[in-house]
């Protein structure tokens, strides 16, 4: 096991903190969020922006194949969460893969795959805003997209300085929007599909074997297809983290977890083999509306873009609000462990208010860059985290095959949630990640994301390593 010096007491202390279990609870994270909150975060995390508007990319480049693309990531994505599932039942903490990196790995990696997570959900507020402002702006043609991030920017600074219950209000209802809207799109679809849908005919298959069959552009379309699903699971990490602030975070992480195949499967997989069933993959209405605008069109569903819209701007201001909770949490737990800045670590009424206004005003600042310089400096800092998730999924695999060692070695009676097949779907998921950066190289758009990745990645091992060596005199990181 990798060592530090230092302060073994102040160490114990700083993990109190982290997960929320310190004697004092003017100093430790709050448990205010309760288990209909963690099952919204869990669903609301799966049903995003990327999911109503990216999909239409990889709808184009794979055609009806998009299903069988949704169904592999989707099965990468349910390895890593069940993976991540297994620790996070076994020790909550607000630090979540970084805290089981560090413990598993070292202190080196647990620093540089949560400071890359931290930095991926602050530049994904910054995104998240303007594309709901872009939306606002549609509405209200009269305004400025700098007045509504500005606007939403405040209002999500201000829910998560107060108590964490309001992050959790937050998410429970935007989830529930999610979750209504998407259940609706596939009754409406199924419906339409078997014939039962007044005006509407049974497609059968012919959507699906016509215009270029099954797999219209050929295996480099559905390799393509597959990259364009991979970052639209983003976001199911979060409540591993959020667990640590509930009531009974074991219990509560194991429920979510263990839902989440269903899960992926009903929304991703099956809102995806609606679409390409009722209309022709490469229908124009799809590339100009989006396909969930385009299939509610052509089922005749009144104001369909805007009732999307409205969806879309939910899904959005969802992701602002659950990254800025995310990325304060995991600058929270590294400031507590020695990983940052200490002044960042201090916790007032059971929320860490410094590292929300660190992560507000990194937010900020990134908007004003794309103000500025949306083609260089903005577009540097999109390419920097564009890969950041494919990393955080590596580490989480790594971890966890030492981790569940240390585990039945020590304390078998943790494992509460169980990866299935262990060792072998775990190098399965760490091939599977492997196989997507391979073909992320193929394309040069991602190619340039995965080198930007890849050199930041760099650069905070470098650091993590450093600091290990030079803190390597004593003190156990079993223990962050």
């Amino acid at each position: 096991m990798n060592r530090t010096p230092s302060s073994a007491a102040a160490a114990r202390e700083q993990a109190d903190a982290v997960q929320g279990a310190g004697p004092d609870s003017g100093s430790t994270l709050s448990n205010g969020l309760k288990q209909r909150h963690l099952s919204m975060i869990a669903l609301g995390g799966v049903i995003g922006a990327g999911l109503f508007v990216g999909s239409r990319e990889g709808i184009a480049a794979a055609g009806p194949s998009i299903v069988l693309a949704y169904a592999v990531s989707g099965a990468l994505v349910m390895l890593v969460m069940r993976m991540l599932g297994e620790m996070a039942a076994a020790n909550p903490a607000s630090g979540s893969f970084s805290v089981h990196a560090e413990r598993s790995i070292g202190s080196w990696a647990g620093f540089t795959v949560g400071w890359m997570f931290a930095a991926l959900l602050c530049v994904a507020v910054a995104a998240e805003a303007l594309g709901a402002a872009d939306v606002m702006v549609q509405w209200f043609p009269g305004t400025q997209p700098w007045m509504w991030v500005l606007l939403f920017m405040v209002i999500f600074t201000g829910t998560n300085l107060a108590a964490v219950s309001n992050f959790g209000e937050f998410e429970f209802w935007f989830a529930a929007l999610k979750v209504a809207a998407i259940g609706i799109f596939l009754v409406l679809g199924l419906l339409a599909i078997f014939g039962v849908l007044p005006g509407t005919h049974a497609p059968g298959t012919a959507h699906l074997t016509g215009d270029g069959g099954f797999l219209p552009k050929g295996l480099n379309g559905l390799m393509v297809g597959l990259l364009a699903s991979v970052f639209a699971y983003g976001g199911l990490e979060t409540v591993t983290i959020a667990a640590a602030e509930s009531k009974d975070p074991v219990r509560g992480v194991a429920r979510a977890v263990r839902t989440a195949m269903w899960r992926i499967a009903l929304f991703y997989v099956g809102s995806m083999a609606i679409i390409v069933t009722v209309i022709p993959w490469n229908d124009s209405s799809i590339a100009k509306s989006g396909p969930y605008v385009a299939v509610l069109d052509y089922l005749d569903i009144p104001a369909a873009g805007q009732i999307m819209n409205v969806v879309i701007l939910v899904a959005l201001l969802s992701a602002m609000n659950a990254n800025l909770y995310g990325s304060s949490r995991m600058a929270f737990s590294l400031t507590a462990r020695g990983q940052g800045p200490a002044f960042l670590a201090k916790v007032s009424g059971g929320v860490p208010r410094r590292a929300v206004l660190m992560c507000s005003a990194f937010g900020f600042v990134a908007v004003l860059l794309s103000f500025l310089w949306p083609d260089t400096v903005f577009q540097w800092l999109l390419n920097m985290v564009g890969a950041a998730v494919l990393v955080v999924w590596g580490f989480i695999a790594a971890a966890q095959l030492r981790m569940r060692r240390m585990l039945e070695r020590e304390a078998p009676e943790k494992l509460v949630v169980k990866m299935w097949a262990f060792p072998v779907l775990t190098w399965v998921a760490l091939a599977g990640v492997a196989a997507v950066l391979l073909l992320m190289l193929r394309d040069e758009n991602q190619r340039i994301q995965l080198l930007f990745t890849g050199g930041f990645g760099l650069v905070l091992t470098v650091i993590g390593l450093v600091r290990q060596r030079s803190l390597s005199s004593g003190g156990d990181l079993s223990k962050p």
